[in-house]
């Protein structure tokens, strides 16, 4: 099936990723200030959403600056999503993802994630369920490349949903039983951007704009997913554009991580307020320091905060913190949370 979309694609088109407790509405909002061309959710379960699960609604929250957005769904049974998608549709939600990609047990216990690789019927049948209810070409698929080693089967899923209308597919090159270890094999990317007509994103070590420039110019994909690299550097977005466009990035520096904080904590005050906001956003803070000295003793003081004013100069001070000799963002990456 030949499908458009009209989402935005592209070298200079960097995407924010669904990142499981990070991607709500003001991390989202932050990264679009610094050059996110479109982002996606956080996970969503489909269950959650028919049976009132506590938080599901929560990370469907949005505003009207929030655009273009995709709403990442998770779920494995294709009755649920006929009855989860048209009301997500009458909503005024218009673009989807299908994660075939998390590989944590909790969520691939229930044959959701990448645990559906492993049954690519029942993969087709829910997406066939989410391209009928938003529309060909609004619907795409974030894929690894199969279970283990020797059971690849990306490519053939790839093309099957390629068929049946999915506008976009996203591939972390790693099986779900490698889960983050070793390295993201990105020659994968360029079997499956030759192998299907629909857009190819690329996910898995985007630490860096440089990296995420190294792997365009290798696999030849319509875009870069930035996830765990977006975490500790939300101005990744900005640096990759700057260097495809032939300038000098704006380097990393613990004022600017300072200011992106100061920045996370006015967004998140503002579009939520709440106490469960303000708590996640004690945890958050210290990636901005990574690499920087003095972490252990910041993220003592943030979990000591009492309230918005008293995290707002915590953040501040990142500004004050020094380079550790050789010591980067990606050496401390968290290795959890990138759906």
């Amino acid at each position: 099936m030949n499908v458009t979309c009209d989402l935005p694609f592209g070298p200079g088109a960097p995407w924010l990723a669904p990142l499981a407790g990070y991607s709500d509405l003001p991390f989202r909002m932050l990264c679009r200030r610094y050059g996110a061309a479109c982002c996606v959710t956080e996970m969503v379960s489909v269950k959650g959403l028919l049976y009132g699960g506590q938080g599901s609604e929560r990370l469907l929250a949005k505003s009207p600056d929030d655009q273009p957005l995709v709403v990442q769904l998770f779920g494995a049974e294709p009755d649920v999503f006929e009855r989860v998608m048209p009301g997500l549709v009458q909503q005024g939600y218009t673009h989807f993802d299908l994660n075939c990609g998390c590989s944590v047990r909790k969520v691939t216990k229930s044959g959701s994630g990448s645990a559906l690789m492993a049954k690519p019927g029942l993969l087709l049948s829910v997406a066939k369920v989410m391209v009928d209810a938003a529309g060909p070409g609004r619907v795409g698929v974030k894929l690894r490349l199969g279970i283990q080693h020797g059971e690849e089967n990306f490519i053939e899923i790839g093309q099957r949903l390629a068929d049946l209308g999915v506008g976009w597919l996203t591939l972390h090159p790693r099986t779900a039983k490698q889960l983050f270890g070793g390295e993201a094999d990105w020659s994968r990317i360029a079997e499956l951007v030759r192998a299907v007509p629909v857009p190819v994103l690329a996910s898995g070590d985007l630490f860096t704009a440089e990296a995420a420039a190294r792997c365009l110019r290798e696999t030849g994909c319509a875009g870069v997913m930035f996830a765990r690299g977006a975490l500790t550097d939300p101005m990744i977005f900005d640096r990759l554009r700057a260097l495809l466009a032939g300038d000098e990035p704006r380097p990393r520096t613990a004022l600017s991580l300072a200011q992106a904080a100061t920045a996370h904590i006015e967004l998140s005050r503002e579009l939520d307020g709440t106490p469960r906001a303000f708590r996640a956003l004690r945890a958050f803070l210290p990636r901005y320091a990574k690499g920087l000295s003095g972490i252990r003793s910041l993220r003592q003081r943030l979990i000591e905060c009492q309230d918005w004013d008293e995290l707002l100069a915590e953040a501040q001070s990142i500004a004050t913190l020094a380079e550790l000799p050789g010591a980067t963002a990606h050496d401390h990456a968290d290795l959890s949370p990138e759906c």
